[in-house]
């Protein structure tokens, strides 16, 4: 009998409030999640394709009935903080229900194994598909002693052992089994089917204690094969396969440190970042196995997608804590995903396949940083390849830079202390995979733009510095065009609200004294810190969290609504990272920062990407230094903590790179400046040699001192794809200015250009 109610109620994920994550390691393609006690989405066949809301519970007897999920009375255990091996115990009412979930190691299949304590109790599974990455258009139905659900190409089957006495397929929010008991108190509908909605199964189990196995494949017979083999299997035989696994990848583990607590936050951490590398693609790591303010949407995207900047983080964080072979196949992957023009997309599917279209130059540093600590670990494995990667990735940096089209939050265009840094870092520790002439002018570059990192975001004498008694800021961001600093940002998620740039503040400029940019101790970064401890500190029950910067708007409203593109910006545990590895570089204690962290972490240890950081809302379970709706774990979050855990360790970042460092140990003022149109210089100093660049071949048409002397010079090859004309030092000696335009291939550039030169005395 086909159920009613077609199609059900508007689908959305679960909540993004996460428990453990989970999979095997083996052949399977199978990732699954526990929130609330009970398992929530399960992605296959890779960790961009969620297929399941979830998979709860009820307890029933005669006369009463509870959904475990929401009686919300559980407990939680793992064998080990690096095993992903959840034990879940769920108490109430005169009940006891035992859960313990794993993957086969071998195949496509979830493994649930249950005991119900209680008299006159029965246990009752509520499963939720959402194929194909929606809860749109799916059908389920019951057949023989199975459940199934079909979408497209995507398939799933439920099987239990001993079995189920009865089952019933329906509509969300009608027919479906929770529907059954809010309305009956009891099992009373058997519906054979539900097409085309957003669809529920329910089963009577026949035993209080067995097994069951969700198996997916492209069909429903598929699936119901993996399922069935996977229970013909002696449980304890699988379960040990699965642990076998994870510990013999646990020993490769390098983590060790004084306190108990810490250090199994650090192990669990890299249990995360483990957990979220793709099986089907080797080397992809997903921002987060999770869905923000999923509960409220039905959004296919959420973070199940690769983002280069998370996974170099997690490649990082990972290589030092002794994983080098994790480290190798996400450099690998990265060498894959690259672009022809050497860039790599904003996000994209594990496949390789771009989601958003937007560019972040950072996204195009960090992968050279991965290879090149890589190299000083002594661990890089094609190396010419890699040579290959770095070279393009250079190439557009150098082409494209220094201001990038996105920042790190994906907002805005322009330049930020963060991005500058990480392209500067790039171009010097890409340099030795460089051959003449190419890594001298990846150097030359590199020195250029450092110098002047403080002329593009350093700001003095503004009401803000006036008010806190400062000399001057590094900002969030310089938009592009020509007011620069004294212009405006828009601040996304804020509807239209358009903010003068030396206002915002973030802690983008932390990176440049952790790549060993700048001193710790240098007066601008200093300043810069006290206000940031003052406007985007907030203290919690947890400890110090941050704010992304002033005015941000991604996070739940005032009154604890979801995000919906507008909002008020909450606390990043991943920033009291970054402030502690600074704290860690001055000599201060790094401890209060990993501790917050910690304490924000959910029941299983995992790190959310925000905090709630207003007086607590306890109807919407939000609570000050807690995680509120946003994305939970967040691997980015996760790879903070355990490279400031380790660099308390072992003294210095994951980041820091020997040969950047000793490069910037003192100030580097640049032996050639590097014109561009976008970039340009007003003055030329004795003993600098002017370069002026474009990326394709020009004719420089240029003069002295109001167009005296005019001559023209022909661009050459200058490396990673430029072209340049170099005008040196005695070719400038006693004149007061400069003056030029270009001619390219397709005529004359329309534009002159001045430069003052100033001389000796």
């Amino acid at each position: 009998m086909e159920a009613f109610g077609v199609p059900g109620i508007s689908p959305t994920w679960a909540s993004s409030s996460k428990d453990l994550v989970g999979t095997a390691l083996g052949t399977a393609r199978v990732w699954f999640t526990l929130g609330h006690g009970i398992l929530n989405e399960v992605f296959w066949p890779s960790t961009g394709r969620p297929q399941i809301r979830d998979l709860g519970f009820i307890v029933a007897r005669e006369g009463a009935w509870y959904e475990v999920k929401r009686v919300h009375s559980y407990t939680l255990s793992t064998p080990a903080p690096e095993v992903p091996l959840p034990q879940v115990v769920h108490r109430g009412e005169e009940y006891t229900l035992e859960l313990e979930c794993l993957v086969d190691p071998n195949r496509d299949v979830v493994l649930v194994r249950y005991r119900l304590e209680g008299e006159g109790f029965r246990l009752y599974p509520l499963l939720a598909p959402h194929l194909g990455g929606s809860g749109h258009d799916n059908t389920a139905w019951v057949e023989g002693s199975a459940l199934y659900a079909q979408k497209g190409m995507a398939a799933l089957a439920l099987l239990a052992k001993p079995g189920f006495t009865r089952a019933s397929a329906g509509f969300v929010g009608f027919s479906d089994g929770w529907q059954d008991f809010q309305r009956n108190r009891a099992m009373t509908w058997s519906f054979s089917r539900a097409t085309g909605g957003n669809v529920a199964l329910m089963g009577e189990l026949l035993a209080p204690a067995g097994v069951l196995a969700l198996g997916f494949a492209e069909t429903p017979e598929g699936a119901h094969t993996l399922a069935a083999s996977s229970l013909t299997e002696d449980y304890g035989a699988v379960r040990d396969r699965y642990l076998e696994g994870w510990r013999a990848w646990a020993r490769g583990l390098k983590i060790e440190g004084a306190s108990p607590e810490l250090t199994r936050m650090a192990r669990t951490s890299t249990m995360v970042l483990r957990v979220h590398e793709d099986t089907t693609y080797p080397g992809a790591v997903v921002a987060s196995l999770s869905t923000p303010w999923g509960s409220s949407h039905d959004d296919p995207g959420g973070y199940h997608l690769v983002w280069p900047r998370d996974a170099v983080e997690a490649g990082l964080a990972l290589l030092a804590a002794g994983q080098v072979q994790d480290a190798r196949r996400m450099l690998a992957y990265l060498l894959a995903t690259q672009q022809p023009d050497g860039s790599w997309p904003q996000n994209f599917y594990p496949d390789g396949r771009a989601y958003w279209q937007g560019l972040q130059l950072d996204e195009v540093a960090l992968p050279v940083l991965l290879a090149a600590r890589l190299e000083e670990e002594g661990g890089l494995a094609e190396r010419a390849q890699v040579q290959r990667m770095v070279q393009k990735a250079l190439g557009f940096i150098a082409q494209n830079g220094p201001y990038s089209p996105q920042d790190r939050w994906e907002e805005n265009a322009g330049a930020n202390p963060f991005t500058l840094g990480v392209q500067v870092a790039a171009l010097v520790a890409g340099a030795a995979f460089l051959e003449e002439p190419e890594r001298s002018y990846a150097l030359s570059l590199a020195d250029a733009w450092n110098a002047r990192i403080e002329e593009w975001t350093f700001v003095e004498n503004t009401p803000l510095d006036h008010q806190h008694g400062l000399r001057g800021h590094y900002v969030r961001i310089r938009p592009p065009g020509t007011m620069g600093l004294r212009g405006r940002v828009l601040v996304q998620n804020r509807q239209g609200e358009q903010v003068a740039a030396e206002e915002l503040v973030g802690l983008e400029f932390f990176y440049l004294v952790r790549l060993g940019l700048r001193s710790p101790h240098d007066p601008r970064v200093r300043d810069t810190l006290r206000l940031v401890e003052a406007l985007l500190r907030v203290d919690t029950p947890s400890g110090p969290f941050y704010h992304r910067y002033n005015h941000d708007g991604y996070g739940e409203h005032a009154d604890g609504r979801p995000f919906d593109g507008n909002g008020v910006g909450r606390a990043w545990p991943l920033l009291s990272g970054e402030r502690g590895h600074y704290a860690l570089l001055a000599g201060e204690d790094p401890l209060p920062y990993l501790w917050t962290m910690a304490r924000a972490a959910s029941l299983g240890g995992l790190i959310p990407e925000q905090v709630w950081d207003s007086p607590p809302i306890p109807e919407r379970g939000l609570f000050p230094g807690r995680p509120s709706g946003s994305a939970m774990p967040l691997v980015w979050a996760h790879a903070e903590y355990l490279k400031l855990f380790l660099a308390w360790q072992q003294g210095r970042p994951s980041e820091w790179l020997q040969g950047v460092a000793q490069r910037y140990q003192s100030p580097r003022p640049p032996q050639i400046l590097h014109w561009r149109s976008d970039t340009p210089h007003r003055v030329v100093r004795p003993g600098q040699t002017l370069q002026v660049e474009a990326t394709r071949p020009f004719t420089l048409h240029f003069g002295f001192d109001g167009w005296q002397e005019v001559q023209e010079l022909p661009a050459t090859a200058v490396g990673l794809g430029c072209f340049g004309v170099q005008l040196e030092p005695a070719l400038l000696q006693g004149h007061r200015s400069l003056e030029f335009t270009r001619r390219f291939e397709e005529g004359w550039e329309r534009r002159d250009y001045r430069v003052e030169i100033l001389q000796e005395g």
